[in-house]
């Protein structure tokens, strides 16, 4: 069946590739792949669409795992249309396009702290999805707002009552595309910003694999919380620990291996396919339930068909 889309001023591409997009290198391709030049150019392409195509927005792909078999219906990826951060009245407004570490810098030139964002990889579309988070602080803690658009092409407002947030998880639907968040943070010296920065990120090059081919984390920490970074802080229930625990540090098959920096980065060595991985971190699941009677859950997003 010909499906038919509007025309646009954005780019619309079958079979794209998502492999290329995604940290991973893995996966299948996208059956449509839309890309919006600006707001109004993605309202009218929403508004326009078929009802019945599945919608899927993705962003820089750093926590996306796609299975061989791609993703069926239209992915939508902003671009530069969708990318800028403006400060203003103690207010940070970032587009959802923008990267988590230039959020943190462009609020830190200001004098507001979102430094949390500077090692967080990707961008702040998916990093509200996943109420991103790390030493201790989380996208929900500095959230007051977003703009998306829905299926019939409308920008909707979104407060913080209207997002569920938990730890690593919304409850935003896939059929809203965020376009823009916007933070209130709190207020700091721009050198001492900058210095806290450079502590956060010389700490992750040394503890993570962070030239690695991997999508950062790959399950949530069983204790339900974010590391803090402080030296005495209890690893106990912290994934990288149950997965050393149940010796898995460096386990590797194939071209798959949970790396030996950091336990619980899944790593595609070289080759790998999306089916080899997912199998590989269900191994690593059962191993270390079978270790420690502690289950797993995947924070990398996995989708579409085997």
């Amino acid at each position: 069946m010909v499906v038919k889309f509007p025309k646009t001023r954005g780019k619309l591409t079958d079979n794209q590739t998502l492999s290329d997009l995604t940290w991973l290198r893995v996966g299948g391709p996208a059956e449509y792949f839309f890309q919006p030049s600006d707001l109004e150019d993605l309202m009218y392409f929403l508004s326009n669409m078929p009802d019945n195509i599945p919608l899927f927005p993705i962003g820089v792909g750093s926590n996306l795992l796609v299975r061989d078999g791609g993703i069926k219906g239209v992915v939508i990826r902003l671009g530069k249309g969708f990318n800028s951060v403006e400060v203003s009245n103690g207010l940070v407004v970032a587009g959802a396009a923008a990267l988590d570490s230039f959020v943190a810098r462009r609020a830190a030139d200001n004098g507001y702290d979102l430094t949390f964002l500077r090692t967080i990889p990707g961008s702040i579309g998916g990093a509200l999805k996943m109420n991103a988070g790390c030493y201790g602080k989380y996208i929900s803690d500095y959230f007051i707002s977003a703009k998306a658009v829905n299926r019939r092409g409308k920008v909707v407002k979104l407060e913080k009552t209207d997002v569920l947030f938990s730890y690593r998880n919304t409850d935003l639907s896939s059929d809203l595309v965020v376009v823009s968040v916007t933070f209130a943070p709190p207020s700091g010296e721009v050198e001492a910003l900058y210095e806290k920065m450079r502590i956060q990120k010389e700490k992750r090059d040394s503890e993570q694999p962070t030239k690695e081919i991997t999508a950062g984390s790959t399950f949530r920490n069983p204790c339900g919380f974010s590391s803090s970074g402080h030296i005495n802080e209890d690893n106990e229930f912290k994934a990288w620990k149950v997965i050393e625990d149940a010796g898995l540090r460096g386990f590797q098959m194939g071209a798959a291996k949970m790396h030996e920096k950091h336990p619980n980065f899944l790593t595609n060595t070289g080759g790998a396919t999306a089916s080899e991985l997912e199998k590989f971190g269900e191994l690593v699941r059962k191993r270390v339930f079978k270790n420690s009677g502690i289950d797993l859950k995947w924070e990398i997003i996995r989708v579409g068909d085997p």
